[in-house]
């Protein structure tokens, strides 16, 4: 009997723990959603850094790419379109204590198209400002656990999940990268604290099993949001999203992007007005 409470004991000292750490990773994080907006991606971050750029993920929504293929395309990383390129000036850069930097907005450093030994020295550059913070994201999670062993405590390792229902991205060509639940589940088998997950631009999706997903990952952060760039993709209605982000408020930290009615609940709206015009 001795022995069963000593175990019992154990599991919630340890339950403890985790929560104490959530805890201040979560408060850590609301000081920089607090901070005024600097009108980047995710308004918590303090600035990119892009020591490798470009992606072959062709997806449908990518802004980085378009901006690559236009109006960067005489800058030289971005000479030969969206390719990835390994950009050594950056590694002179350096960051300050309460940074926050978006590392590789302009492409995906754990494609598996990067060379494992440029992973190895963005990481090995990371290491060398342990006051700063720095967030990782990438539709290939499953190779964040080739470099756990290796990864810099000041990371956080996020990805991107736009629905849980992999037939939409199919169907719809949404994405070249691995399909969401391949995401899901390296993501939810990857041991670490600091975990966070974009949905955006969300897709429709089954409200049980996507909260059922954000429970299994277990992130301290989840950012929700509809798409911005016209793309006219199978999204969700706005009721159904609002009750997602109700769902999975309770114990993390969500922050809503872009909220507005579908773009199918826009058109029949604009239906509903022009009959109301003709009676």
């Amino acid at each position: 009997m001795t022995a069963t409470n000593d175990n019992n004991s154990v599991v919630c000292k340890s339950k403890d723990i985790r929560l104490q750490n959530f805890t201040e990773v979560k408060e850590l994080f609301e000081s920089y959603l607090n901070r005024k907006s600097n009108g980047k991606m995710f308004k918590l971050v303090s600035g990119t850094w892009n020591p490798v750029s470009g992606c072959l993920f062709n997806c449908r929504y990518c802004w980085a790419r378009e901006l690559a293929e236009t109006k960067l395309k005489k800058v030289q990383r971005y000479q030969e379109g969206f390719k990835p390129s390994l950009n050594e000036s950056e590694f002179k850069v350096k960051f300050q204590k309460g940074d926050l930097i978006f590392v590789c907005d302009m492409g995906d450093l754990f494609g598996d198209f990067i060379p494992s030994a440029w992973i190895q020295k963005v990481l090995d550059h990371i290491e060398l400002f342990p006051e700063a913070n720095f967030l990782l994201l990438s539709k290939n999670p499953k190779r964040y656990h080739e470099f756990i062993d290796l990864m810099p405590k000041n990371v956080i390792l996020g990805t991107t999940i736009e629905t849980n229902i992999d037939r939409i991205v199919k169907e719809h060509n949404v994405s070249k990268a691995p399909l969401p639940s391949k995401r899901y589940e390296a993501m939810k088998s990857l041991h670490w604290s600091r975990k966070m997950v974009s949905i955006e631009p969300i897709l429709d999706f089954d409200l049980d099993i996507l909260v059922q997903w954000i429970e299994g990952i277990q992130p301290f952060l989840v950012y929700v949001g509809f798409d911005n760039y016209d793309g006219q993709m199978p999204e969700p209605i706005q009721d159904k999203v609002l009750q997602l982000i109700k769902l999975i408020s309770s114990n993390r930290l969500v922050v809503k992007k872009t909220i507005r009615p579908a773009w199918s609940e826009e058109i029949q709206e604009g239906i509903k007005r022009e009959d109301a015009k003709k009676r």
